[in-house]
Formats: C-alpha cells, structure tokens, sequence
C-alpha cells in the first residue's frame, strides 16, 4: 500500500465522519451547481474524491441512475455503501487514486470537491486535467471544488495547492471553457470556517 492510500485508510478508519473537516450534512454547492447545468436524469456522474460523501445520496433521491463515486479508500467507500443500505446497488464504486484512474467509459458530469487540490506539483496537476479531458463527454461539464486563495494551507495533515477562479480556469483552460465560479464558506463539524471555490467548466 503506498503512503497516499495508507494516509487516507487511516483517516477513514479511524475517525467518524463528525471528525473530519470536509464533512457537510448536504453538499449544498454542488447541487446548486448541477442543477444549474440540469442535467438528464441518465446523465454519467462521477464523484471524483467522493468518499462518504453524501452527494450520491441526493442524487439518487432526485433519480439520477448512473452515479459513479470514485475515492483511493476502500474504507470511505464502505462507510458510504452501508450508509446507502440497498441503494449502494444502483452506483458504480471505484476504488483508486485518480491519477491511476484508467476509465473505461466518459462522462457527462465530472464532480471533484477538495480531491484536486491535494495535487500540488506541475506533473500531477496536468496529469489530472489530462485525465478530465479523455473522460468528460465534449459538451460534457466538470465541477471543481478547491481550497480558495485565503483558504487553509492544509488538509489532514497535507500540503494543498490553493487557487482563485482566475488561476483555475488557467489550468483548466485548453480542453475546457469556464462557466462561472462561486465562493462558499464550508462550516466545519468543528464550528470553524473554510472558504471554498467552486468553478464550473465546459468539456469543448
């Protein structure tokens, strides 16, 4: 096991969800977000870095049928698949770090909320945005979420690479087309605030 996935099994296996930063009861932005695209019911949506994450969970309630939720932690999975109970059947789990990830299909909807800024060198950067662009249907969007500029240095113990909408849609701009971008301060279970951005591209 590298030391990236062993960091992430033992975040996942070792604190409860109200013990984590990233936690929201509703993922209130990125559903803002994709409602704004409204996208069909059958569109392909990936939860790139989805964890246990419940985003998944109010897509399916609002009859999505072709969720993928992708993460490096088996454990993360696993608490979001007995969370889902049943339904955990109706999504496709994949079990990876993004930069292994090898897709064996596109897709329409490409959602990525604070996976993207753990990438913090020139390499793995590009490798990323690569990687959306062979995977994002054209016409197809992705939904970036990351640490804002006068957001937290670190995440988890790990260094991130923070961005204002500017310098995002320079990393994002040659495959891509940018939609918008909105600022969001996620409340922490801890009480304490962290100021997001989320920027929505267009696959050209």
């Amino acid at each position: 096991m590298d030391n990236n996935k062993a960091h992430w099994e033992n975040i996942y296996s070792s604190k409860q969800s109200n013990e984590v930063s990233w936690t929201q009861a509703v993922p209130e932005a990125s559903l803002a977000l994709l409602h704004d695209i409204n996208p069909a019911k059958n569109a392909a949506v990936i939860d790139v870095g989805g964890g246990d994450s419940t985003l998944a969970d109010f897509l399916l309630k609002e009859g999505f049928t072709n969720i993928t939720v992708l993460d490096i932690s088996a454990a993360a999975l696993n608490r979001a698949k007995a969370r889902l109970n049943g339904d955990a059947n109706s999504i496709t789990w994949i079990e990876t770090d993004i930069l292994e990830f090898i897709p064996g299909r596109c897709y329409d909807i490409w959602h990525d909320r604070a996976a993207f800024h753990f990438l913090t060198t020139t390499q793995e950067v590009e490798q990323y945005v690569k990687l959306a662009e062979r995977s994002i249907t054209p016409g197809g969007f992705a939904i970036i979420a990351t640490f804002a500029e006068n957001g937290p240095e670190k995440c988890s113990g790990l260094i991130v690479k923070r961005y204002n909408a500017q310098q995002l849609a320079e990393v994002f701009g040659k495959g891509f087309t940018i939609i918008g971008s909105v600022y969001q301060q996620h409340v922490t279970p801890f009480n304490t605030q962290q100021r997001f951005l989320f920027s929505v591209f267009k696959k050209l």
